[in-house]
């Protein structure tokens, strides 16, 4: 792991835009849409997607917490946005400065069958007593998992409720080196002693949980019950689907998908809407979608996904590289980001399940706040190249695209996963 590095000023993620409180970008404003649960009916698909169209740039990002951002909004078309989509049912749920979506769930959550708790019940009951919690920071974030075949895996959230047992739930909370465990709570009394915890958190007036200090994070969990206050490490959920089929009840299946680096546009989610059943699409922490797909047709409905732009297969080499919008699209990029993690996501197809990429288009790593076996930060037009290493680290050299390429080309071809060997004794 490198060492880390003084970041400019500026570097640093912290806005939480909205329909409402839309943010400053490279190709204009970005407007969140934050659907309930992730999920969108196939109206509400085509609501997004006319949305983006008319008033926005036509481009749409799915975010690591299932939510949807609109790109190239201006100020005078934001209003006219938020009032199409509110009429959709699309609308912030809160304008108090605190989080639209407070919880993140599996895509699959209350189709899989082994699950042992209802997660979507229990999850519209958290953010119930959420918006009963004024001066919530609005990045918080719980994360609900039912403990079924399919979860949310590794996440990071401020409180976790994870099934253990029928009707039976772990309370965690988010520690500086990785999810604490405090006890046990019956599912029905979970949210809640966890809108309580939300109110002892908002009161300690920190961003996040992982930043609180030891006391405060023993009296969040006192709040909730949990006293004396005795973690333990808190295991992670069930390993999330891979895009492709994943078996529901009934002899159906659901197909799973990924949007390419996170980036749509209103075409693709156009085909989406014409391609849902009356379930519609439920958005995925891993920046796809998952729709239930027609008895007798699932091959035909895979294959018009994937001709429709999105990721169908488990081993596409892209799925490998993180990546996020870049210049023009962010003001904080200098290179064309999306084209150019495309290109070496085919350099390392060789080694397809051996290495991790992130190609950031400055310091924040939004796309990817931890580590990768390789990251590439973007500095005025050319890399800072990390090994092993996440965007604030300090970098083994300074290259530009291609030549940097061409290296990773070249430990590609010769089955060489240790690509920080082929920028070793480069000066930074």
């Amino acid at each position: 792991m490198s060492a880390r590095r003084t970041l400019p000023e500026g570097a640093r993620r912290g806005w939480c835009p909205s329909l409402a409180r839309p943010m400053p970008t490279g190709d204009g404003l970005l407007a969140r849409v934050h659907p309930p649960l992730g999920r969108l009916t196939p109206a509400q698909l085509r609501a997004v997607a006319e949305g983006a169209r008319t008033y926005g740039n036509g481009h749409v990002d799915v975010t690591a917490r299932g939510n949807l951002q609109i790109r190239g909004v201006s100020e005078e078309s934001a209003p006219r946005l938020a009032c199409a989509l509110a009429e959709a049912g699309l609308a912030d749920t809160r304008d108090d400065g605190g989080p639209q979506r407070l919880t993140l769930t599996a895509p699959l959550a209350g189709l899989d069958e082994r699950e042992a708790i209802d997660v979507p019940a229990l999850a519209r009951a958290v953010e119930a007593v959420g918006l009963a919690v004024p001066g919530l920071p609005p990045k918080t974030l719980v994360a609900v998992d039912g403990g079924g075949a399919f979860g949310l895996g590794v996440v990071e959230a401020d409180f976790f409720l994870f099934a253990t047992g029928r009707a039976q739930v772990a309370f965690g909370l988010a520690g500086a080196d990785g999810p604490l465990r405090c006890g046990l709570l019956p599912e029905r009394g979970a949210a809640g002693a966890l809108g309580l915890a939300l109110a002892a958190f908002a009161g300690t007036g920190k961003r996040r949980v992982r930043d609180l200090d030891p006391a405060e994070r023993a009296l969040v969990a006192a709040s909730a019950g949990f006293h004396p206050f005795e973690p333990a490490p808190l295991a992670p959920a069930p390993a999330p689907a891979a895009p492709g089929l994943a078996p529901l009840p009934e002899g159906r299946a659901a197909v799973l998908v990924q949007a390419p680096f996170g980036r749509c546009t209103a075409d693709r989610l156009e085909r989406v809407a014409a391609l849902a059943g009356p379930e519609g699409a439920r958005l995925s922490p891993e920046r796809g979608l998952a729709l239930v797909a027609p008895k007798g047709g699932t091959a035909a409905f895979q294959a018009a996904l994937g001709q429709a732009g999105f990721i169908v297969s488990p081993d596409d080499p892209r799925r490998a590289v993180f990546a996020c919008p870049g210049a023009p699209a962010c003001r904080s990029g200098t290179t064309p980001v999306p084209d150019h993690a495309a290109r070496l996501a085919e350099a390392l197809a060789p080694l397809a399940g051996l290495v991790t990429a992130h190609v950031s288009g400055c310091h924040k790593g939004c796309a990817h706040p931890g580590p990768a076996d390789l990251t590439l930060v973007a500095r005025d037009g050319a890399y800072d190249v990390v090994p092993r290493g996440e965007p604030g680290d300090e970098p083994a050299t300074r290259l530009a695209f291609e030549a940097a390429l061409d290296r990773i080309r070249k430990a590609a071809a010769a089955g060489r996963p240790a690509l920080d060997l082929a920028f070793r004794n480069d000066p930074p």
